[in-house]
């Protein structure tokens, strides 16, 4: 398909005056995939969690140092020696379509949001009632105090407490609700009618919003003033293609740059390339622990010496040093918890995986991994890893599909005979690894848990330690001792971590992705 063809519209935007044109040009942005599941709650796929910051609010936000700050909230109050907390509401919140925010609506919102979320679910466990006092109040009674309250009802990492109306907050929410029920109280409105999977998203200033008055931006806290009146997502999959329409002015901002094209955009005097997030993105390998093959402990065992974190990380990134990092276990390289603990498991020895499969039982199995061809990293990933399971014996049966479907996928715990799958390959914001509170593949909930669904007692037991620890220093021994038994029981396998640069118009200013996640808001058009 001709490139300007992806942009169509872009003609309609002439006006008489340039002055007009430039005031009326939505601000267009290419995302790193497509939208196919507009549900914050149902998905953990960070552009569903990225698209759920336009629309929704949070009752807390993150600043610069990761400290929550009140968002949503006039404030709160902790009484009872810390078993209860009372929050109240900023006046003039209202929803997209026209009702108030209301203390109800957080209080079912929150309740979705704690039956799929790590710190949810540890809320929801000591929580003996969550309840609205009023329209603007809400109080939240515990048998035990809970110091991380604030950060997680702050949390943007997936998934994000994102605060919706009651009726909708009513919802399974292992069931996505479709693009009329995006409604939510933030600075932009979702236009469900103008929502082409595949093609475009298109997003609009909700006029209705009420900024915080106090405080300046800082990481996703202060006061969210959209300057843009319109937004609108572009789905490009090819790289090439999206470079191209960026240095056109075609489009304004790029989410994700491919390293083979770094070099030519830094050399356009009209373009800005930057790397917004020093935690960056932590690669993975998830396997299915319901069916065989990766049900057998000692098959996942058997994977850990095959893997050679710096092929991954070249196959991403390319050659370049400073955009990748290896030695990386399960927490964030550069935090406090980040460990050497166990990482002898990940010494690279082809030939010794080779002998852990043979004595794991292996005979042959099928094993289906499901790859995104539509993101470049997903697909560059998906390529080494499979070359990788080949070669210590196992038989690979690709199954190739955009991220949306393998989103869509994942949910099946299906056999492999009836349409289910045994592993794909992921990256997750550095933010999410940084501790155990909110770090969704390091649970062990078994079938309970996250897509994947290992079963792991002892992790879960060091988790609930770790949540109870004060001083940081029994909080890193904790993490050494997850690191060891994440280890042995392979919930999930660390591939390194790498560096992702965004690129944009230098008529743009206020243009950021901290954590990961692009910001609108504050966003000018120069």
């Amino acid at each position: 398909m001709p490139r300007r063809s992806l942009l169509a519209g872009a003609a309609a935007l002439a006006a008489p005056s340039v002055a007009r044109a430039q005031a009326t040009r939505p601000l267009r942005f290419v995302p790193h995939a497509n939208l196919s599941v507009v549900d914050p709650v149902a998905s953990t796929a960070y552009i569903t969690r990225n698209h759920g910051f336009l629309v929704w609010d949070t009752l807390y936000a993150l600043d610069d140092g990761f400290q929550p700050q009140p968002q949503m909230l006039a404030g709160d109050r902790v009484e009872e020696d810390g078993r209860r907390w009372v929050f109240t509401l900023r006046e003039g919140l209202r929803f997209h379509d026209g009702e108030p925010v209301r203390a109800e609506d957080c209080v079912a919102s929150l309740m979705r949001w704690s039956r799929r979320d790590a710190m949810g679910s540890r809320l929801a466990a000591l929580a003996e009632e969550i309840r609205a006092l009023d329209d603007r109040r809400f109080a939240i009674r515990l048998r035990a105090p809970f110091p991380h309250m604030r950060a997680a009802l702050g949390k943007p990492g997936s998934l994000a407490p994102f605060i919706m109306p009651a009726r909708i907050a009513a919802r399974d929410p292992f069931q996505p609700f479709g693009g009329a029920e995006a409604i939510g109280s933030g600075p932009f409105r979702f236009r469900a009618d103008e929502w082409n999977p595949g093609a475009r998203v298109a997003y609009e200033r909700f006029d209705g919003y009420v900024p915080r008055e106090d405080g300046a931006v800082s990481f996703l806290a202060g006061p969210k003033r959209a300057s843009v009146a319109r937004i609108e997502w572009t789905i490009i999959p090819d790289p090439a293609t999206a470079a191209a329409a960026l240095r056109a002015g075609e489009v304004d901002w790029w989410e994700r740059v491919t390293p083979d094209l770094l070099a030519s955009l830094r050399r356009d005097a009209a373009l800005a390339v930057e790397i917004p997030d020093p935690l960056g993105f932590i690669s993975t390998l998830r396997m299915n622990h319901l069916q065989p093959p990766f049900d057998n402990p000692a098959l996942r065992r058997a994977v850990l010496p095959a893997v050679n974190q710096e092929d991954y990380m070249q196959a991403v990134m390319g050659t370049d040093r400073s955009l990748w990092r290896t030695g990386v276990g399960v927490f964030t390289p550069g935090t406090p918890l980040a460990t050497e603990a166990g990482m002898d498991a990940l010494r690279f020895d082809l030939e010794r995986a080779r002998r852990l499969v043979a004595e794991s039982g292996y005979r042959g199995e099928p094993v289906v991994v499901l790859t995104a061809t539509d993101v470049p990293a997903l697909a560059a990933l998906s390529a080494v890893g499979i070359d990788m399971l080949r070669r210590i014996g196992l038989s690979v049966e690709e199954k190739a599909m955009d991220w949306g479907s393998v989103v869509r996928s994942l949910g099946s715990r299906e056999p492999v005979s009836r349409g289910g799958w045994s592993a794909y390959f992921s990256n997750w914001a550095g933010l999410d690894h940084v501790d155990p509170a909110g770090h969704l593949v390091l649970r062990g909930q078994g079938a309970q848990g996250f897509i994947g669904w290992p079963d792991s007692p002892r992790l879960e037991r060091l988790r609930e330690e770790w949540f109870e620890a004060v001083a940081l220093a029994e909080q890193k021994l904790i993490a050494a001792a997850m690191q060891e038994q994440a280890f042995e029981d392979v919930p999930y396998v660390p591939l390194g971590q790498f560096f992702q640069p965004m690129a944009y118009r230098r008529t743009l200013r206020g243009v950021a992705q901290p954590g990961g996640i692009p910001r609108f808001w504050g966003v000018e058009s120069a």
